[in-house]
């Protein structure tokens, strides 16, 4: 504390300065009333302060740099080695955050070419893959979606479903969030329903106080219900479209027809997923308001003045019409025409579609898509694309398996716990999108040296990168209620564990009666 109180004071002295500085030369008076010796302290906390910011940075780089240099461990070779480091370095980077997190997608294209040699154009062709068009695809609808400002629409729609009953309105809210997030995105629904959460919230009470758990079972159903809907379909999450673009770069082979079901498209992917999403619905809400008892069980109070308010808004205008009408065409579009022209492909065209029906503008979609998460997921899965190729995720999965099987966990039932654990730790420390980024040439080696099935694998490592209940930090969905203000990082602690063991259950008990059904 004293650090910080220190460091913005010193902040505050350069201000003032900077303030007074002008070319006539007022500089050199602020120069001669601090004083050379005052400027020359303040430079030096400056330079600690930035330098403790970055602390991590260092540290990552001073890591990579000794691990570069240690000798090549048995087993793997020099690009495999340097690969491997590449990736230590990048996940230290991003559980920690020193930088913004599209900087270490820059470093890592970089790394590529100075590290392992590769051709600038190989390493940018590698970035722009169907799985990366699709999610830069999905997040120029989302801004689209949410600019049609449905909330309250929703929300009126969601009592008129489930009546005023606390218990009711909640299932109704996990119900309406999975829906809308199994196909749109998570960050993108919990933004949509966040609205709707506060309004129900202020309209029953202002007082913050007299409304605690009441906000933390209404705020919880939407981040679970849109956590546990992510993993329904492959525009789910970017997690999703990463795994498929891994199935088909490491498995599929064109003149081998028995690889063909390693090309995962959409339908596949729900009838793989969608029932684990549906099955863990009820649960959401029978653990939130298990973990926090509602000081309001029925809201008729908040309804009446939501009615009050549809009366305001009047009845839908066409473009709400039009947007419904194009969303449901992308959906058909990523069901039917999917496998032939790509998902990535369907997405990228409806965020056009929008664009050229005047439901958004393009100074909308440039300011609402976060394109250093587009440049973050293409640099992971380039890098995940160079640890299969140079053996490193091989290695890493033989010394992995080495460890689980003196504990019998090495095949079965064990590794499937074990890929899970490991999975839903490292998605709580970074996004899920980013895990399985990491995790998945890994995960997917093992399933082959272990001669397990890669789908399976697969699936179960996409689906525990849903897991992600325990931290502010672990999904976007749980920062965005998290932002609102009603909530403390132990809430999500103190439902989050609860949450966990339910829905790593239900996934085991589809891994291992449902998915060898399907072929699995």
């Amino acid at each position: 504390m004293n650090a910080a109180r220190q460091a913005t004071q010193t902040f505050s002295l350069v201000r003032d300065s900077l303030q007074a500085y002008e070319p006539s030369g007022r500089w050199s008076v602020q120069l001669r009333r601090h004083g050379r010796h005052r400027l020359f302290v303040i430079s030096a906390q400056l330079n600690f302060y930035y330098f403790w910011e970055k602390r991590w940075f260092f540290i990552a780089m001073a890591i990579g740099a000794l691990l570069l240099y240690a000798p090549v461990p048995p087993g793997l070779t020099e690009a495999g080695w340097t690969v491997l480091v590449m990736s230590i370095v990048a996940t230290i980077l991003f559980v920690t955050e020193p930088i913004p997190l599209p900087t270490v997608a820059l470093i890592i294209i970089v790394g590529q070419v100075i590290l392992l040699g590769i051709g600038s154009t190989e390493v940018a062709r590698s970035l722009m893959t169907d799985s990366v068009l699709f999610i830069m695809g999905s997040l120029m609808l989302a801004v689209a979606v949410v600019k049609q400002r449905l909330d309250l629409r929703i929300a009126w729609l969601l009592v008129r479903m489930t009546g005023t009953r606390t218990t009711s309105i909640c299932f109704g809210i996990s119900v309406v969030s999975g829906l809308l997030a199994s196909f749109v995105g998570e960050h993108t629904v919990a933004a949509m329903m966040l609205p709707v959460g506060i309004t129900l919230i202020t309209l029953t009470d202002t007082d913050r106080s007299k409304v605690r758990n009441l906000a933390a079972v209404i705020l919880f159903s939407i981040c679970y219900g849109c956590s546990v809907a992510g993993i329904g379909t492959p525009s789910g999450g970017a997690r999703n479209a990463i795994m498929i673009g891994y199935w088909k770069e490491f498995f599929y082979d064109p003149t081998n027809p028995e690889t063909h079901k390693f090309l995962i498209d959409y339908v596949t992917w729900m009838a793989y997923s969608y029932p684990i999403f549906l099955l863990q619905l009820p649960v959401v809400t029978f653990i939130i308001m298990l973990t926090f008892k509602p000081e309001h069980r029925h809201l008729s109070r908040a309804v009446a003045r939501l009615r009050a308010q549809m009366r305001m808004e009047g009845p839908m205008t066409p473009a709400n019409w039009i947007a419904i009408t194009l969303f449901f065409l992308i959906l058909y579009g990523w069901i039917f025409e999917s496998s032939e022209i790509g998902m990535g492909t369907v997405a990228v065209l409806g965020a056009a579609s929008f664009l050229v029906a005047g439901l958004v503008k393009w100074e909308d979609v440039n300011n609402g898509v976060n394109w250093g998460v587009v440049l973050l997921y293409a640099a992971a899965i380039s890098l995940g694309v160079q640890m299969k190729v140079t053996g490193a995720a091989e290695w890493v999965a033989e010394g992995f398996l080495g460890i689980l099987a003196p504990l019998g966990a090495d095949a079965g039932i064990g590794l499937w716990v074990s890929v899970s654990a490991l999975t839903t730790f490292v998605t709580n420390t970074m996004s899920n999108g980013a895990a399985v980024a990491v995790l998945g040439p890994i995960t997917l080696k093992m399933a082959t040296v272990a001669g397990e099935s890669p789908i399976v694998i697969g699936f179960i490592t996409a689906v525990s990168s849903a897991f992600a209940y325990l931290t502010v930090v672990g999904t976007p969905a749980c920062t965005i209620v998290f932002a609102a203000g009603y909530l403390s990082p132990g809430d999500f602690l103190r439902v989050g564990w609860r949450m966990v063991i339910a829905s790593t259950l239900i996934m085991l008990a589809a891994a291992a009666i449902y998915w060898p059904l399907l072929g699995a």
